[in-house]
């Protein structure tokens, strides 16, 4: 029985998608709900499986092609038999320097594209075959995989340095950028371009937060399944706070309305190898300190797999960013358009402060508040920032709502 298979349905706030990666070539078995191919939208990567066991008969948009909503891009065979590896495979293995490669389209790009011998190479697919991931990693210098993993669509090929070249050769590589960096690097160049933009800055004093985590972290993971107790919840739930006292901090700009919003929708920025992506915590005032940790983890989780869904992305009235994971100790964060205000996170470092005409070693952390001039006034901005500040240095506070 032949179906034909349809690119997924995009929001409307999604046009049109790329296909990324070709997971099955024509010919290849392919069993029901298996991974088939990859479609990277300005979003997320979104995956299509097969309806039913059996084979590919025809790929009708290749790697690269644009495909619009619920568009033909292949058509299948269910319950034909088909072989143990693609068409395609066989024919890139006679372009491989020993007979016992087998490459696929995709790791014969990456190869291409850096100028690789494949006889080099471990394979870890069937039959010793090189699959992309093989090739990443031996760009990147690691060892193979036990087994092919999912593949990450799309994701741009390792940097020239991890290259092997002659000492003093002054090598270049021109790569595309994804369809999803493309619109992230627009994104942040708006938000620049359409936004009165402006930074206040404070800091905390995370002593309060890390004794009251020592205290009780090991009890808090027990009592919670597992969930560890983390710092980025106690911001969530300051933040939320500071939202309901100043909401002009949690509205946006549609033209020349001002929407103020009566939740509080809070996005955390997640670091993915294929950009940040910014999932959002819906109903945050709801939410327990374990509510909030467990799903932040959640979402890194399946940022890092590529399975953050574009429900998980749409909408958020607020963003937290932490650069402080990655050593950074002052930015400027910017604006997630139409939020109105991000508030950044940085490293906390061990400072002398003057406490009580004395001084004092504490662990410090700056804190930065990027706004929307055009909404919020800057006394709203540093009172926003400060009560904050407040609830973090006494969390009794976001308990006693005080």
């Amino acid at each position: 029985m032949s179906i034909e298979i349809k690119a997924p349905t995009f929001p409307e706030s999604v046009a049109d998608g790329t296909v990324a990666t070709w997971h099955k070539q024509p010919g290849e078995a392919v069993a029901a709900d298996e991974l088939i191919v990859d479609i990277e939208t300005d979003k997320v990567v979104l995956e299509v499986v097969a309806p039913a066991d059996g084979v590919i008969a025809e790929i009708v948009k290749g790697e690269g092609d644009t495909v619009l909503s619920d568009e033909v891009i292949a058509h299948f065979n269910a319950g034909e038999a088909g072989s143990a590896a693609p068409a395609a495979q066989a024919e890139a293995s006679e372009a491989a320097t020993t007979d016992g490669d087998k490459v696929g389209p995709a790791a014969r790009k990456l190869i291409d594209e850096n100028g690789l011998d494949a006889s080099k190479i471990p394979g870890t697919g069937k039959n010793g075959g090189i699959t992309k991931e093989d090739v990443q990693n031996f760009l990147k210098g690691g060892a193979p995989a036990a087994a092919p993993a999912a593949p990450a669509a799309a994701a741009p090929a390792a940097p020239a340095a991890s290259v092997n070249v002659v000492a003093g050769e002054r090598v270049e590589k021109r790569v595309p950028m994804t369809r999803l960096r493309a619109t992230i690097a627009k994104r942040l160049v708006e938000a620049q371009q359409n936004a009165a933009m402006l930074t206040t800055y404070n800091e905390v004093n995370m002593k309060p937060v890390m004794e009251l985590r020592k205290q009780y972290k090991d009890l808090f993971e027990k009592t919670h399944n597992g969930t560890r107790l983390g710092f980025m919840s106690f911001f969530v739930k300051a933040a939320t706070e500071a939202l309901k006292r100043f909401p002009a901090v949690n509205a946006s700009i549609d033209g020349n309305d001002m929407v103020y919003h009566g939740y509080q929708d809070i996005g955390v920025a997640v670091s993915t190898d294929r950009g940040l992506m910014v999932p959002v915590l819906r109903d945050t005032d709801t939410m327990s300190l374990a509510d909030v940790e467990s799903t932040i983890a959640d979402f890194g989780k399946r940022g890092r797999e590529g399975k953050l869904g574009m429900e998980d992305m749409q909408g958020g009235t607020f963003t937290i960013t932490n650069g402080g994971v990655f050593g950074s100790l002052m930015s400027t964060p910017i604006l997630n358009p139409p939020q109105t205000a991000i508030l950044g996170m940085h490293k906390i470092q061990e400072r002398p402060m003057a406490v009580n005409g004395q001084v004092e070693i504490l662990p410090m952390m700056y804190l930065a508040l990027s706004y929307d001039h055009r909404m919020i006034d800057g006394k709203e901005a540093v009172q926003f920032l400060v009560t904050i500040k407040d609830l973090l240095e006494d969390p009794a506070r976001m308990l006693l709502d005080v």
